[in-house]
C-alpha cells in the first residue's frame, strides 16, 4: 500500500490553466487532506472564496458567523493542504485568502486502507452538506418566481446497470454540464442565477434482493482512483426510485 509522508503531501492540480486562472481542480489523495477537508466550516470557506474570493480572515468571519481568529485558523489549515492560498496584498488577519481551483475531487477507489476510509469520510460530509443546502433551499423557494418554481429539478430514477454504463452515465452528464461551469460572466444571459446542480449515484441496499450475494467481494486488482468524487465551485460542494417534479 501507498506510504503516508511525513510531511504534507501536497494535493494535485489537475487542468492547469497557463492564463494565470485557477486551476479547474485539485486532487486530495493525502489522508490528513481529506480528513482536513471534511470539516464543514472548512467546506464553507472553500465554497466562498470560489465564488466571492479574495477576501480577508476578517471578511470570512462576517460571512460565516464564525470569529476571526477561527477564520484565521481554518484557512491556514486548508493552505497547508492546498485548498487555499494567500493572494497579494494586505497584512497579519487582512492579507487576502484565494481558493487554489474551482473544484475539488478525490479518489472514489483505492487499496490503501486509510485512503479509502477518509475519502468515504469526506463523501458522506459532503453528502450531509449537500442534504443540508438542499433542505434550505426547499425551505425558500416559496420566494422564487414562477418560472424559476417550475424549472427547478427534484426527482430520483431507479435504474438497474453495471458498473461501465454507469460510469458512461456520469462522462455524459459531465459534458452536458462543462459548457455551462466554463462560461464567463460576460457570456451569461442577463436572468441567469447561480444553480447548484447536486450529482448522486449509488448502489441501492434498500431494495430487497436486488443485490446478488457475493457482490460486494472486493476486486482483485482494481487500481487506486476509479472514478473520482467531486463537489462544485461552492465548496461543499453532486444529488432513484422514482418520484418528484422533475421533468
Amino acid at each position: 500500500m501507498p506510504e503516508t509522508p511525513e510531511t504534507p503531501e501536497p494535493a494535485d492540480a489537475a487542468d492547469a490553466a497557463g492564463s494565470g486562472a485557477p486551476p479547474r481542480s485539485i486532487r486530495l489523495t493525502d489522508p490528513r487532506a481529506l480528513r482536513a477537508y471534511a470539516h464543514p466550516t472548512r467546506m464553507t470557506l472553500v465554497g466562498l472564496l470560489r465564488r466571492s474570493g479574495p477576501f480577508t480572515a476578517t471578511r470570512a468571519a462576517e460571512l460565516t458567523g464564525e470569529s476571526v481568529a477561527s477564520c484565521s485558523y481554518h484557512l491556514r489549515i486548508l493552505a497547508k493542504y492546498g485548498l487555499v492560498e494567500v493572494a497579494p496584498g494586505g497584512r497579519g488577519r487582512e492579507k487576502p485568502w484565494r481558493a487554489t481551483a474551482r473544484f475539488t475531487d478525490w479518489p472514489g477507489y483505492s487499496e490503501d486502507a486509510t485512503v479509502a476510509e477518509a475519502s468515504d469520510a469526506l463523501s458522506a460530509a459532503v453528502a450531509r452538506r449537500y442534504f443540508d443546502r438542499a433542505v434550505g433551499a426547499m425551505e425558500q423557494r416559496h420566494r422564487l418566481p414562477r418560472a424559476w418554481r417550475e424549472a427547478e429539478q427534484f426527482t430520483d430514477s431507479l435504474l438497474h446497470l453495471t458498473p461501465e454504463e454507469l460510469t458512461e452515465i456520469g462522462e455524459r452528464i459531465e459534458a452536458l454540464l462543462q459548457p455551462y461551469e466554463d462560461r464567463a460572466a460576460d457570456e451569461r444571459p442577463g436572468n441567469t442565477r447561480p444553480v447548484s446542480v447536486l450529482r448522486l449515484a449509488f448502489v441501492d441496499r434498500e431494495i430487497p434482493g436486488e443485490v446478488p450475494d457475493g457482490a460486494d467481494a472486493p476486486d482483485e486488482a482494481a487500481p487506486d482512483g476509479g472514478a473520482a468524487n467531486r463537489d462544485a465551485p461552492d465548496g461543499g460542494v453532486a444529488d432513484g426510485g422514482g418520484s418528484g417534479n422533475g421533468r
